[in-house]
This record gives structure tokens, C-alpha cells and sequence, in this order.
């Protein structure tokens, strides 16, 4: 609630009372005060429904970011519990959103007869020489 919409307030319920306080005077703009003297009334209400949103909403955001830490934590929980039961290589893991272990291929020199290297070849689990 910001403070120029009190100032608002105040000064319409002061015109309605003026108007209806002059209403001889001012008898042409009679319905007009009575009009303002409505939306007041529907403004206030509004601003204290807005209140009671903006407290729920506070509410809310609180509420969520507990049950989100308690998921994030339950998700951490699951995930070492399935790599514990599976291993961390299984690709059943894939299943679950996670991304199995693989190691890196390596790089075997093939060697001559005279030790210097011939070609370089790519190989899943080959032996580090």
C-alpha cells in the first residue's frame, strides 16, 4: 500500500462530504459526489484485498521455498541411492536424469619394431603403457 493512495482517500471523502454538505450550491455535481463517495468505498475495500493478497502471497513464497528445499534435498537423497544400487557406470541411470560415468578414450601409441611410434588409435579401456 503506497501513501499517495491514502492521500487519494482522504481527499476524495473530503469532496463527497463537501458536496454533500453544499448539495444546495452545488446540486449539479450532487451525483457525481455520489459517485466518488461509491468508488471510495470500492477503493478502500480493494486496498485491503490487495493487503490480504500481497500477505498470502508472502505466505505462499515461503511455503514454496521450504518444499523446495525439502525437494531438492529428497532428489539429492534418491539419486546417490540409485548410483549406490546400480554403480555410477550403468546407463539405467539415464532413466533416472543422470549421467552415467565414462571414462575419456584413450590414446595408444602403436609402437615399431624400432620403438618409434606409428599411428595414434582410439580405443575404449585400453591399457595405459
Amino acid at each position: 500500500m503506497s501513501q499517495p493512495m491514502f492521500k487519494d482517500h482522504q481527499e476524495w471523502a473530503l469532496q463527497v462530504a463537501s458536496v454533500a454538505a453544499n448539495e444546495q450550491d452545488l446540486a449539479h455535481l450532487a451525483a457525481h459526489g455520489v459517485r466518488l463517495g461509491g468508488l471510495l468505498i470500492l477503493a478502500k475495500e480493494l486496498t485491503i484485498e490487495q493487503a490480504n493478497l500481497t500477505a498470502r502471497k508472502q505466505e505462499v513464497s515461503k511455503r514454496l521455498a521450504e518444499v523446495m528445499k525439502e525437494g531438492r534435498t529428497l532428489s539429492a537423497f534418491l539419486k546417490a541411492g540409485v548410483k549406490q544400487h546400480y554403480g555410477n557406470r550403468a546407463e539405467k541411470l539415464v532413466e533416472f536424469g543422470m549421467q552415467p560415468f565414462r571414462s575419456r578414450a584413450r590414446v595408444v601409441q602403436l609402437l615399431g619394431p624400432d620403438g618409434k611410434p606409428l599411428k595414434s588409435v582410439l580405443t575404449e579401456n585400453a591399457p595405459a603403457s
